[in-house]
């Protein structure tokens, strides 16, 4: 779907928890044989928090990424939180970040855009649109996932694959003549999928304070296979309504930065006649950091030189609910 809407990202931030987390303590921690994990989700280590908490690491990559960008965290003009994981349920994440930042007295408005691992791509678009209208004009867009603290060692599918991270970008509107913009974006969501990938506890219908309340509400839980195949289903419709041409190549695309799903969800994108060498991937030493996955992603390869100036990038990915999403933009 194409919405030519201007945007630059003018700076980039990313932090990463200090502990490094192998495969052989997941795989004691879900009582796996050695070498299962690499095996089958590709990944050989990953981050967790140790006392970090997701405010603290989307300041941390947000001032990354306000040092590229050259200017003070006074001189944002909005905040918004696209992290898949809230640090609490009330406040709003936003504001968390906004006083790490030092600005609790500032009046800076904050926010969060929530579609769990498709946020960034949701903050990226909600971002376009303040700045298309001109109401803000430097935009803090921060995810943060501590995905650690949630796991289920009786699900090693997910509980093995999942990592923490943050990171930032700093967005604005271009010059006259520049030509960064998001050039096609989209999102459909299926709620028939909406409890393969699911944190059923920690809202009103499953409250903690109830009785009958189970613990295991509180934990992460992720019907793979279904949601594979759910995918499978819509991805090549999708694809041809976000950028015709899609679902059989890359078309005139340089570079794609996926959400880091897993491995087969990563090995399915080549199917579409996507070269495997334009495919940017980070899920061997992150692993799957839900909404912080694509924007950890986008930083290593703008970083590593893979993505340069004036490139056509696609971001896409899944997120539960079920959705799919995605946008096309020049960097």
């Amino acid at each position: 779907m194409q919405v030519d809407l201007p945007l630059k990202i003018i700076g980039h931030g990313r932090y990463l928890p200090k502990r490094v987390v192998s495969n052989a303590e997941v795989e004691a921690l879900c009582g796996l044989s050695a070498g299962w994990v690499e095996r089958r989700n590709g990944v050989r280590e990953r981050r967790w928090v140790t006392d970090e908490t997701s405010s603290f690491m989307s300041a941390e990559a947000a001032r990354e990424a306000l040092d590229e960008a050259k200017l003070k965290p006074d001189q944002l003009d909005l905040i918004i939180n696209t992290s898949g994981t809230g640090e609490q349920a009330i406040p709003d994440t936003g504001s968390l970040i906004q006083r790490q930042l030092g600005l609790g007295k500032s009046g800076i408005p904050a926010m969060t855009v929530h579609n769990t691992c498709l946020s960034f791509i949701s903050g990226m678009d909600v971002a376009a649109n303040f700045l298309q209208n001109g109401r803000y004009k430097n935009i803090l867009i921060a995810s943060a996932d501590v995905a650690s603290c949630g796991i289920n060692p009786k699900e090693p599918e997910s509980a093995t694959l999942v990592g923490d991270a943050a990171a930032a970008v700093i967005v604005t509107r271009p010059e006259p003549g520049d030509k960064s913009m998001i050039h096609n974006a989209h999102l459909r969501t299926y709620g028939e999928g909406a409890y393969l990938t699911a944190i059923m506890g920690g809202g009103s219908a499953r409250h903690p304070r109830f009785a009958n309340h189970n613990p295991e509400d509180d934990l992460f839980h992720m019907d793979g296979p279904a949601v594979l195949r759910m995918v499978r289903e819509f991805a090549g419709d999708f694809l041809e309504e976000l950028y015709p041409g899609l679902s059989k190549s890359l078309v005139d695309i340089d570079v794609v930065v996926p959400h880091q799903a897993s491995k087969v969800g990563l090995m399915m994108l080549e199917r579409f006649g996507w070269p495997h060498e334009k495919i940017m991937s980070t899920l061997e030493t992150l692993g799957n950091c839900v909404a912080a996955s694509i924007p950890s992603t986008l930083y290593q390869a703008v970083r590593d030189g893979n993505i340069q100036r004036g490139q056509k990038v696609l971001i896409a990915g899944t997120g539960a609910g079920l959705s799919i999403g995605g946008m096309v933009i020049t960097y």
